[in-house]
């Protein structure tokens, strides 16, 4: 009998659900979209009940593209997007919507947080750089203070790995690389925050056991596994953030590791040994899937700046990628490939919301800067690429000022299937990019930490070379490097000249 393990991502507009053998084969994937609620501005909530639903469709959906046995299912894991909470009552009923990382109504509480206790102690406890109204230590004041009656009927405050993990076992249970953007969780103790808990006025009674990463829970409630159609021997395991479990998907577990996924934003993970805190104050520290392990992860302006292109500018590329069935990405790319490095002096900063770490402003702005009448789409579209090249190689830049130094790069998500785009990421960088065969990183990295889990594997990194299959190797090229080296000092340059500019652009 085959040994399968469902790896479930918890994403922001969307749930997958992939089905792996234990060498890390994909039998079969759904992904069940689902809206995001906006009452108001600022305002960003989903349901509950629309998340299960959606997790029950997607095992539909499985047993309709593939034939399995629920015993076959030995394990479940989880990869989960950070900061979405959930407020049960005593009856484990959610007291109302859940409210989704992006809703940041929170603002008069994360600056009550600053002042009573300043943004550099929320860094030296939390890791987390300021205290901001998307952190749910924020959104649970805000609760307390705009929803008493919701507030006085909480029982226990989850998030959503936990709030699955409940329905599924009936135990509140929540692990470190979740927690550590809460505000209220301590990253150097790994236990909760006492005195933060004091202030918004909620217990430790009111919070999830913490767990680490990859841990088993228990078996899957019988009710639950007749409503499932699973097997009640299937095990629920601890999972991780989306990030970390992409990392884990990639194989970037070990210290020296850096792992970039370029979607709609760019974030960057980065495993470390010990608790290293930047000292700038501008790259955040999270606790990783490993025991005291952590991990400085960033995220900025990524595959947007592209898309934006895409969608006002490549029209006709988008018609023909339809007529042909193909992707209008993969169009651009090989537009961007007749172009020669550097693009022949065109230059672009990629803010078009704002820049984060670890050049953080806010106000910076969107720039395409030196073209000319030689200069056609194509340069345009390489000149993006270069852009996330050129952040991509100032946060490994950052990093190496905290002492962390890069060996290699392993790419994730949308960015990763351009080959163009990855030459130009080695080539920029000076480091050898590597690419998996595995489109769907994080439901793979949370299918390695419950392999994990139920010993399937002896170590993290066991299970990694198991399930983990390199696909392409990108050696950086050192003519180009030579070129690039000029575009990136000029790409510093030329944001650091504009910080004036952006400033009054921003109050006219």
């Amino acid at each position: 009998m085959r040994e399968l393990i469902i790896g479930l991502d918890l994403g922001t507009t969307a749930l997958k659900i992939a089905l792996f053998d234990k060498n890390g084969k994909i039998v079969a994937v759904s992904t069940q979209e689902y809206p995001l609620l906006t009452p108001q501005t600022d305002y960003v909530e989903v349901a509950p009940q629309t998340y299960w639903q959606s997790f029950k469709n997607g095992l539909d959906d499985l047993r309709k593209k593939t034939e399995f046995k629920p015993e076959e299912i030995k394990a479940l894991g989880f990869s989960a997007q950070g900061e979405t909470l959930f407020f049960l009552d005593k009856n484990g009923e959610p007291l109302r919507n859940a409210i989704v990382w992006m809703d940041t109504r929170a603002h008069d509480e994360a600056q009550e947080f600053k002042r009573k206790f300043s943004d550099s102690t929320c860094f030296s406890v939390t890791g987390q750089v300021s205290f901001e109204p998307c952190w749910p230590a924020s959104k649970v004041l805000w609760i307390k203070n705009n929803e008493p009656e919701v507030f006085s009927k909480i029982d226990k405050i989850l998030l959503i790995e936990d709030y699955f993990i409940y329905r599924m076992t009936g135990q509140f249970v929540a692990e470190g690389s979740l927690l550590t953007s809460t505000t209220y969780w301590n990253i150097n103790t790994k236990e909760y925050w006492p005195e933060m808990l004091e202030y918004i006025g909620i217990t430790r009674e009111q919070l999830p056991d913490i767990r680490e990463s990859g841990e088993v829970v228990g078996k899957l409630n019988e009710k639950i596994a007749e409503e499932l159609g699973l097997s009640p021997e299937t095990i629920i395991c601890t999972g991780a953030l989306d990030q970390a479990a992409g990392a884990i998907g990639v194989g970037n577990v070990r210290e020296g590791g850096f792992s970039e996924n370029i979607g709609a934003a760019l974030a960057i993970c980065v495993p470390v040994a010990t608790p290293t805190f930047d000292p700038n104050r501008n790259m955040p520290l999270h606790y990783f899937i490993q025991k005291d392990m952590y991990m400085v992860h960033t995220f900025t302006t990524g595959g947007m700046a592209l898309k934006w292109f895409r969608d006002v500018f490549s029209q006709a590329e988008k018609a023909i990628a339809e007529l042909l069935d193909t992707d209008a990405y993969d169009l651009l790319s090989q537009e961007a490939a007749a172009v020669p490095p550097g693009c022949e002096g065109l230059l672009m900063l990629p803010h078009l919301t704002g820049s984060l770490a670890p050049d953080v402003n806010s106000q910076a702005k969107g720039v395409f800067y030196g073209f000319t009448l030689k200069h056609n789409r194509g340069h345009f579209v390489r000149s993006i690429f270069e852009a996330i090249g050129f952040i991509i190689r100032r946060n490994i830049e950052a990093l190496a000022d905290m002492g962390i130094h890069v060996t290699e790069l392993r790419s994730l998500g949308g960015g990763s299937k351009s080959a163009v785009w990855n030459q130009i990421k080695a080539d920029i960088t000076g480091k050898t990019l590597i690419t998996v065969d595995c489109d769907e990183s994080a439901c793979l990295g949370a299918a390695i930490l419950a392999g994990k889990a139920i010993g399937l594997f002896t170590d993290i990194e066991k299970a990694c070379n198991e399930m983990i299959h390199e696909k392409d190797r990108f050696v950086p090229n050192h003519e180009n490097k030579m070129i690039y080296e000029r575009g990136y000092n000029n790409y510093k340059k030329l944001f650091k000249d504009l910080e004036s500019l952006f400033e009054v652009a921003n109050k006219e």
